[in-house]
């Protein structure tokens, strides 16, 4: 694959490269990893392009990694960040030590590093951000960790001069048990639309008592993929209503509310150019806080969506922290949809 230094951007193409989203086990991911844009290994299936995550693979058996696939692209680094971007599509990658107490520092290190490579590369907007926080819940000498990174990460944004509120991407952010801060993140130079859902406060207006500083992304969004096609990314989908927790101590119930939000972001996708969506159409990523969950999680998520469905059939379920002490399930996901972005 050709190299490129940072400062060498590419001529962004005029035309949408299409996208493809693939789902597969570690192994057959591995004979991509040359015409790969990159993705994410759940589970011991790290490759050059999909680097592993330490998070703990609670189902499949085997480790699974999600591919996407574009044009012919260059890559490079810059500090922490490794990148490969086929002149439409831009994905990158860091993993930095875990901070010992205050995260604040190193995720502004960390999104001044991810704002830097985008504005070398021609200042693409993010589509979807993935953030992985050890030990998210903890207090980090007076504020909590999640806390402190949205702090960092919004002086980072605003630094940047990216788009913080109605502009954000869509984004999850989790806390694996072990390894480092982690980032992975997608963007495009064609036509991007963030997603709020109707049912909640977006992220970014949360109130004060989630912090000092909201948290900055969307609750979803759609990319124009080319060919008559859109790729819909869902944001990490909890049981919220509003900006309130709902159902605590049940996870059932937080399931069946989070089932109920990505619903309403389904008929979001639909209400801007996406021909169909629902749920079952989503290549899911399954986060429990607690793994003696995962069971009765799958029974119930199965009989949500259809046993038959492809959100059934390729689930893929993590053990992980969720953002908020009170929630024990969340969910994120992508598909390709048919539709054009409207206007």
């Amino acid at each position: 694959m050709p190299e490129a230094t940072l400062s060498a951007a590419a001529t962004p193409s005029r035309t949408a490269t299409p996208l493809r989203l693939l789902r597969l086990p570690a192994a057959e991911a591995a004979l991509l990893d040359a015409a790969a844009l990159g993705g994410l290994a759940w589970g011991a299936g790290a490759s050059s392009a999909a680097p592993g995550l330490a998070a703990r693979l609670v189902a499949p058996a085997e480790p699974v990694v999600d591919l996407f696939t574009a044009g012919a692209a260059a890559s490079g680094t810059h500090g922490p960040v490794r990148w490969r971007d086929d002149g439409h599509w831009l994905y990158g990658w860091l993993d930095l030590p875990d901070a010992v107490a205050d995260l604040t520092d190193a995720a502004w290190q960390a999104y001044r590093d991810l704002f830097e490579v985008l504005d070398a590369r021609g200042r693409p907007p993010l589509v979807k951000v993935w953030n992985f926080l050890p030990r998210i819940n903890d207090d980090g000498g007076g504020l909590e960790r999640y806390r402190q990174f949205n702090v960092g990460r919004f002086r980072a944004f605003s630094e940047a001069g990216f788009d913080a509120f109605e502009g954000a991407p869509a984004a999850c952010a989790l806390g694996p048990h072990e390894g480092t801060l982690a980032i992975r993140f997608l963007a495009s130079r064609g036509a991007v639309r963030p997603l709020d859902n109707p049912r909640q406060v977006p992220p970014y207006r949360y109130s004060q008592r989630f912090g000092p500083r909201s948290p900055n992304f969307s609750r979803a969004a759609l990319a124009d993929a080319a060919g008559g096609r859109l790729a819909f990314f869902v944001s990490g989908t909890a049981s919220i209503v509003g900006e309130r927790s709902m159902h605590e101590g049940d996870v059932l119930a937080q399931l069946a509310e989070t089932l109920r939000n990505l619903e309403a972001l389904c008929a979001q996708a639909r209400a801007h150019g996406a021909a169909a969506v629902s749920p079952a159409d989503l290549d899911c990523v399954v986060y429990l806080r607690h793994p003696e969950d995962y069971a009765a999680v799958r029974t119930a998520f199965e009989a949500a969506v259809g046993a038959d469905s492809a959100a059934a059939r390729r689930a893929v379920y993590v053990e992980a922290d969720v953002c908020r002490r009170e929630l024990l399930v969340e969910i994120e996901g992508h598909a390709l949809l048919a539709g054009v972005l409207a206007r």
